[in-house]
């Protein structure tokens, strides 16, 4: 498999994840059977830019918005996931373990 296509992966994974809910890279690695793992899953996101894709559900293993510094300002992914409801302190979710959706269980 080419690298263009464990991003449309990843992509297509992340598209699926509903407003309001959070997912991890290691989730969506997890699902999709990635030997890199999370980090390819962190690459795919990093190159995001331009695309139909909710990238601001995707966080750590541990709710931290990791990724945070890939959209622009400091806010921005925060302040996509409060739209949705999600409440963010210290740049992690609340209640991580209520909102997380894990494709493995949610796509069978």
């Amino acid at each position: 498999m080419e690298r263009r296509d464990y991003f449309e992966d990843v992509y297509e994974v992340v598209r699926l994840v509903p407003p309001g809910r959070v997912t991890t890279y290691g989730a969506i690695a997890r699902y999709l059977g990635l030997r890199a793992g999370a980090r390819m899953v962190g690459w795919a996101m990093n190159a995001v830019h331009g695309r139909d894709v909710p990238a601001h559900r995707v966080v750590n293993r541990i709710g931290v918005l990791s990724g945070k510094h890939f959209f622009g300002s400091p806010t921005a992914m925060q302040d996509l996931l409060a739209a949705e409801g999600v409440r963010v302190t210290d740049d992690r979710v609340e209640q991580f373990d209520k909102l997380l959706w894990d494709p493995t269980t949610e796509l069978q």
